[in-house]
């Protein structure tokens, strides 16, 4: 019997996966897995190994040297990378680039999948992304695919650079949101799908507590006491 309680949500673009993911984490008392952070902090190491973005050969051999840890200190994240707090590290614009130049090889994917399941395997997690429940954590005891329609997830977003004061146009923000959708479903390396044993979960007419609530319900109703 698993000692720990896993909760997986995958979902689209702009579904609301990591706000949602971090209020129910909160209100369980669950580590939130930011999967983001720890894909930062291997950047980092890669960074100061001098290791450059298209060195496969030594950035695998590098992995082999990589742990990653997300604990929270005062309901705050930390990240440690090999026993440093690097969480004021990771975000500068330096890391962002070779984060994302690295985050494609595989060897990357696959020391980060050891290292999150590790984590869920030692503490309750709850953890997004686009392949949670499918592979990252296919025995999680609560899945939830949560999505909205593209028109409100684009609404969401013009929002949210608008506030900003960002000038941006809803109807090119809502093809590119259908565009990532289709590349993310029909990519070679874990599609975007849903779990067959995931709670479909459709936000479009949700408020967020009415979300973060359903989930709950649904990790109550799956064995979460």
């Amino acid at each position: 019997m698993a000692l720990t309680y896993n909760i997986a949500i995958d979902g689209p673009a702009g579904a609301g996966k990591s706000t949602i993911a971090k209020m129910v984490a909160s209100k369980l008392g669950f580590i939130y897995v930011d999967t983001g952070a720890m894909y930062r902090a291997m950047a980092l190491y890669f960074l100061r190994k001098g290791i450059g973005s298209g060195e496969e050969e030594a950035i695998e051999k590098a992995c082999k040297d990589i742990e990653v840890l997300i604990r929270y200190e005062d309901n705050v994240q930390q990240v440690f990378l090999n026993g440093e707090n690097v969480s004021g590290l990771i975000r500068t614009e330096e890391v962002s680039n070779m984060t994302s130049a690295t985050s494609v090889h595989k060897p990357v994917r696959q020391k980060l999948l050891e290292l999150q399941r590790q984590l869920a395997a030692t503490a309750d997690v709850i953890m997004d992304g686009r392949d949670i429940g499918t592979c990252v954590l296919p025995h999680a005891q609560t899945k939830i695919y949560l999505t909205a329609s593209s028109h409100v997830r684009a609404l969401r977003r013009y929002k949210e650079l608008t506030e900003k004061g960002e000038m941006c146009n809803l109807e090119e923000i809502e093809q590119d949101i259908r565009e990532r959708d289709y590349r993310d479903m029909h990519r070679e390396i874990a599609p975007l799908k849903q779990a067959e044993d995931a709670v479909y979960l459709d936000s479009s007419q949700m408020t967020i507590p009415q979300v973060v609530d359903a989930i709950i319900e649904a990790a109550r109703e799956r064995g979460l006491s």
